[in-house]
């Protein structure tokens, strides 16, 4: 792979992320045309749409290294991927088509199997996150960059956590209670990993579910932030594998880590 300079060419994207939210609402306000894929999951010509425009630039920026989208079929039969981009195009397909506000725009990328950069553009809430290093994370807004490390609001006696559903599992349960989790609010999209970041939230947990394409960016942003994504054995989570099927996941934010080590 020819070496690049990852903060230009995430720097390089950020208005293409705009540009493609911008259209995404447009789409939606015109009323978007949907179809059912083969896994039962809905799709629609906003998805597709955005898919193309994102896709397209990263080809132009980093034309070496290959692209694995939810979206579209080439490169997924690739063995041995190291180094790679991982895109979601609308994550949260259903907020979507249902003209609710936590879907997002998502790419990742992947270097040695492990997360790289981040891009994560929410178009209805006007959020824009991005990562590129160690340390650099941010939020852009009103034009200006906002370093992201997780201190925006921690409470070690309201500990609050992100959760998929409003029914949690037992094996979630016991994770929150060790974590002395007092309240959750429900989020379904990779927002989640970016208020994560922020400190608006403590962390996450999930059993096994969703793909890489659906956390690989959200990783970047949060790792980057000084945050932390490990599996319920506290194991680090690498990419490119089989099927690109995610294990189980624990989000951290980096004052909630802080909190636990002392």
């Amino acid at each position: 792979m020819t070496k690049i300079n990852i903060e230009k060419v995430v720097k390089n994207l950020i208005d293409t992320f705009l540009m493609a939210g911008q259209i995404s609402i447009d789409l939606r306000k015109k009323g978007l045309t949907q179809n059912i894929k083969n896994d039962g999951t809905p799709v629609s010509n906003g998805d597709l749409e955005v898919n193309k425009i994102i896709l397209k630039k990263l080809k132009e920026l980093t034309p070496s290294i290959p692209i694995i989208s939810e979206e579209t079929s080439e490169n997924k039969l690739m063995k041995n991927l190291k180094n790679f981009w991982l895109v979601d195009p609308i994550d949260g397909t259903y907020d979507y088509i249902n003209n609710l506000d936590e879907f997002t725009i998502n790419a990742g990328l992947i270097i040695d199997q492990k997360p790289a950069a981040g891009l994560i553009y929410a178009p209805a809430k006007k959020r824009m996150f991005y990562s590129y290093g160690n340390g650099q994370a941010y939020e852009l807004f009103s034009k200006k960059e906002i370093k992201l490390n997780g201190d925006k609001s921690f409470d070690r006696n309201n500990i609050k956590f992100v959760a998929y559903s409003n029914k949690i599992k037992p094996e979630i349960k016991e994770i929150f209670d060790k974590m002395k989790v007092k309240n959750f609010s429900r989020m379904k999209s990779s927002l989640k990993f970016c208020v994560v970041a922020t400190g608006e939230y403590d962390g996450y947990v999930a059993e096994p579910r969703a793909k890489e394409w659906d956390i690989a960016a959200g990783h970047a942003i949060l790792l980057h932030s000084g945050g932390l994504v490990t599996d319920f054995e506290n194991k680090e989570i690498l990419y490119g594998k089989k099927d690109f099927k995610n294990p189980s996941i624990i989000l951290k934010s980096k004052k909630l880590i802080e909190w636990m080590n002392n």
